[in-house]
């Protein structure tokens, strides 16, 4: 970019704009696992805030699932097409008692907007806003918009779309503002992606429920042996003990352990699982977790020895491995490793492919000098422990196109999914500007 297009970006100019229409999005509560009018509701003030910026197309697509919006400024001859994604739906907010403001009303506290949605990922939809309206609604580049409405429930249906409208979402870059950035003032790309597995268990160890003092003490109980069972995942270190997974290579950026602590909240005298590096075991190894157990209530228990239980796994994958081939080694383990000889049944519920970000493509360099000269320091490489399910969709249906994954402004504080989800103001106008200054290196 040339110092007269870096000067024209005055992006202070757009950002009241900007945070007035992520407060706007913010106060609909646009739930997808509860849909509700109010998806339609997100789904039309998106549209109509890129049209009242001077994109010339602007089309809301129902596709058969929640509404989705797509927005098109198509490009000067010669000039690349980039793909900004964000989607308008939520996460639910769960028990307002946990929030200190309610969750559907946008409260500035500290420097940060507080919110649901504010950094997953509504702050998304307003960064791609600012970058467009940063150069007057003309960008010098092919701009596409595309604000889906079901990426909290898995985007079941984002495939469907990108075969379906594959000619108008062709792109040459694809920004997918969908993470954070692990330190505040410092742009990270997210290169890798874990992917992702879960599955159902059960054991069955007795024809019915019987009399602990009758029969405790030879009758083997199923809960007891599910505990046992799940009890296997790990090793005496806490590395996951599953035969045939694989792990990634060993992250360049370094996550000190107690900075990680602090983020996860791990209790004083807790030590953390497995060995090795801290980015390597949350990033590039695959992690084991029991997400819930089957089990009456305290309240509710009886001295009875249980017939059956269940647990649900989840196994989170590491790039370069495969996540089919992962889920039939979980699923192996559970149904070879059961004491007693416990009846075992598994059912795989879910399947995400891990993702590895190519580094080399043609217009990543042109991104990290958009993002350092906005904040004013060099891009990270980062890795994420969750996955984004739909980026490796993206790649294979436009295997050409750069892929950024970035953050609208979502640090490592913004406690998305949870209550008192927030974005800080200050990295969500970096966010904003540096979109803005990557419009201008395409152009």
């Amino acid at each position: 970019m040339n110092s007269a297009e870096e000067q024209r970006i005055d992006i202070e100019k757009v950002l009241p704009a900007a945070r007035a229409a992520l407060e706007e999005l913010v106060r609909i509560p646009s739930v997808s696992a509860v849909p509700t009018a109010a998806l339609a509701t997100a789904a039309e003030l998106t549209a109509a805030l890129f049209r009242d910026a001077g994109m010339p197309e602007v089309e809301i697509i129902d596709n058969g699932a929640h509404p989705a919006v797509l927005a098109r400024y198509p490009a000067p001859p010669g000039r690349p097409t980039v793909l900004l994604y964000a989607h308008h739906d939520v996460q639910p907010a769960g028990p307002p008692q946990t929030w200190t403001s309610p969750p559907f009303e946008p409260v500035e506290r500290g420097g940060r907007l507080y919110g649901r949605g504010t950094s997953d990922d509504k702050a998304a939809v307003a960064a791609h806003l600012a970058a467009v309206l940063a150069h007057g609604g003309r960008p010098p580049c092919g701009v596409t918009v595309l604000v889906e409405g079901e990426e909290e429930i898995g985007s079941p249906a984002l495939s469907t779309l990108l075969d379906r409208y594959r000619d108008r979402l062709a792109a040459d870059v694809i920004v997918i503002a969908d993470s954070e950035n692990l330190v505040s003032g410092t742009p990270a790309f997210t290169t890798s992606l874990r992917g992702s597995t879960a599955c159902v268990v059960e054991l069955r160890t007795l024809a019915a429920g019987v009399h602990s003092g009758g029969f405790g003490g030879a009758a083997p109980d199923a809960l007891t042996a599910l505990c046992r069972l799940l009890a296997t995942l790990h090793d005496e270190h806490g590395d996951v003990a599953v035969a045939g997974l694989t792990s990634g290579a060993e992250p360049a950026y370094d996550y000190p352990s107690t900075r990680f602590r602090a983020d996860a909240g791990v209790l004083d005298g807790v030590e953390l699982h497995g060995t090795g590096s801290v980015a390597a075991r949350v990033w590039t190894k695959p992690a084991v977790s029991v997400l819930a157990i089957d089990a009456p209530p305290l309240a509710t228990a009886s001295n009875t020895l249980h017939a059956a239980a269940r647990a649900k796994v989840g196994l989170r994958i590491a790039p370069g491995d495969d996540a089919p081939r992962a889920a039939n080694a979980l699923a192996e383990h559970l149904r070879t490793h059961a004491p007693f000889g416990a009846r075992v049944s598994v059912t795989v519920n879910e399947v995400a492919q891990p993702y590895q970000v190519d580094t080399t493509a043609r217009w990543f360099a042109a991104a990290a000098r958009a993002y350092r000269t906005a904040y004013g320091r060099d891009v990270v490489h980062i890795g994420s422990g969750g996955s984004i399910p739909f980026v490796a969709a993206f790649a294979e249906t436009f295997p050409t196109a750069t892929i950024l994954i970035t953050s609208a402004g979502a640090d490592n504080l913004s406690r998305a999914h949870g209550p008192d989800e927030s974005v800080p103001l200050t990295e969500f106008a970096r966010a904003c500007h540096a979109e803005a200054l990557l419009l201008g290196e395409l152009g």
